[in-house]
């Protein structure tokens, strides 16, 4: 393909692009919804469940930087198709699991076409928008895909799930990749790096290596707990070897990531912009999910139908935000979108017990609004400070930020809302003479106590009615505590936005 049929094409090119990122960043949350199935049809364990959940998660993340310098050095095109084509055969083998183990394998494949697709199509859109508003407002797309595609995932497993069976949710994968590989075929050039780089296998295996025991510590961190001897040993080793990985990286003539990059303010702060606002909206995520569903007693589709205007917030704002950066700056749009996003945060930390989705819907709509304002600009601060030869390592930084960030995420708020939950449960169910097998029961969720108070044989409908007013007011409890300090977090890295990133793009 020319350059002049390229650019006629150049939109329809970035359609591709999202398409193919709204597939894999569907995965991310899709599943979510589908528990109680997979606990019925394949008789799942509760380790089994994360593992089906996580393990996407964890060969995702864990592959992205050497993915995105395999792009670069072999072809950007290439990595992509090759990740559908994964992805798709992942999918089906997924849909036709007769177990829950063969499922968690399955998964973890499809996270090697995720790892495969992601940078890809960051580094493909910023060699194809080469004028730098254009590729500005392509980013918005991206970046408004990206984040909206989270929240959205819930409601259409709900959809499917209301007619089909979970299968569906993995067979309907491929129909859009099978059109993503022909349209790509079509309309994406051939990409990458001018000069091919020596390649760097140490380099790979020690962040592959690091980056998997870090997530899978942080990861196993809210049900293991923090202080876990194994949690705390494979999460050392992990920061060990990532330490390893950088050290080696900084010495050798031809690193996969160049360290020197973290010495520009502008790669720096909006990698930390990236990291802490997905850590805000996978945290809130975790624990609204259960907030719906248990304590205002939502439906799965009812509770992601509710969540729909966040989705629809971060699709109208991300885009627009390339124009608030023209007209006052990126330092001004991703502060202050931080800043919103803390405010956001701190809302949804006041929820009440009982109506409380007037308040939610408020904060998650503030927050949203916040996120659509960081995305795009740090996205676009990330890209563009690195050379066009990078982009393949540069998108997979961003998408690496992205993953960790989302799953500290998860951790943290889920660690510091048991560490509230569980001795408030254990405290006042002793008070109020609640033996102790149901006080333990109620201890590991407040979905266990809600559901279990409920259907466990010979609990008198008194004991069942404290039950749940105890779990549900100590899980509203530790929302209030827990998201605080989220929106703390989110407020300091507002500050570092503010303080180090450039006005403008230089």
């Amino acid at each position: 393909m020319d350059e002049l049929q390229l650019q006629k094409r150049r939109w329809w090119a970035l359609a591709v692009l999202s398409g193919s990122l709204l597939v894999i960043s569907l995965d991310n949350t899709i599943l979510n919804v589908a528990i109680p199935s997979l606990v019925r049809d394949l008789n799942a364990t509760t380790s089994q469940l994360q593992w089906i959940i996580d393990g996407y998660t964890l060969v995702f993340a864990g592959l992205l930087l050497t993915a995105g310098a395999m792009g670069d050095r072999f072809g950007r095109k290439g990595a992509l198709q090759l990740g559908l084509v994964i992805f798709g055969f992942a999918s089906m083998a997924s849909a036709m699991a007769q177990s829950a183990n063969q499922l968690i394998v399955t998964r973890s494949l499809m996270g090697i076409g995720g790892a495969l697709i992601m940078p890809s199509t960051l580094s493909l859109l910023t060699n194809i928008f080469h004028n730098p508003r254009e590729r500005a407002k392509a980013i918005g797309v991206w970046a408004s895909v990206a984040g909206a595609s989270g929240a959205l995932g819930p409601v259409i497993g709900g959809l499917l799930l209301k007619w089909f069976s979970w299968h569906a949710l993995f067979f309907v994968n491929v129909p859009l990749i099978i059109v993503l590989l022909f349209a790509g075929r079509v309309l994406l050039p051939k990409s990458k790096a001018e000069i091919a780089q020596r390649l760097d296998p140490v380099g790979a295996l020690l962040s592959m290596v690091g980056l998997v025991a870090v997530l899978w510590a942080v990861i196993e961190s809210p049900t293991a707990g923090l202080t876990d001897p194994t949690v705390v040993m494979v999460g050392s080793l992990g920061v060990l070897i990532v330490a390893a990985f950088i050290f080696w990286e900084l010495h050798i003539e031809s690193p996969m990531l160049d360290m020197r990059f973290f010495k520009n303010p502008r790669f720096t702060a909006a990698n930390i912009a990236v990291t802490l606002v997905y850590f805000a909206m996978f945290g809130q995520m975790f624990v609204m999910n259960q907030y719906t569903q248990v304590v205002l007693g939502y439906s799965p589709l009812e509770a992601g139908l509710r969540m729909m205007p966040m989705s629809l917030v971060m699709i109208c704002v991300a885009p627009m935000a390339p124009r608030f950066v023209h007209r006052i700056g990126t330092k001004l749009v991703v502060g202050g979108g931080l800043a919103l996003t803390s405010i956001g945060v701190f809302i949804v930390s006041t929820v009440p017990t009982s109506n409380g989705y007037p308040v939610l819907v408020t904060g998650i709509m503030v927050l949203a609004f916040g996120m659509g304002c960081v995305m795009a600009p740090a996205t676009e601060s990330i890209m563009g400070s690195l050379p066009r030869e990078k982009a393949g390592v540069g998108s997979a930084m961003n998408d690496t930020t992205r993953q960790i960030g989302g799953a500290l995420g998860v951790a943290v708020i889920g660690s510091l809302l048991a560490a509230i939950y569980r001795p408030g449960v254990q405290s006042n169910m002793s008070a109020a003479g609640i033996a102790q097998p149901l006080i333990d029961t109620a201890k590991e969720s407040v979905a266990g106590a809600v559901f279990g108070a409920a259907n466990t044989p010979g609990i008198s409908p008194e004991t069942a009615a404290q039950i749940h007013q105890i779990a549900v007011q100590e899980y509203v409890d530790g929302i209030h505590i827990a998201m605080k300090i989220a929106a703390a977090v989110i407020l300091f890295a507002a500050f570092i936005a503010f303080k180090w990133l450039p006005a403008h793009a230089h």
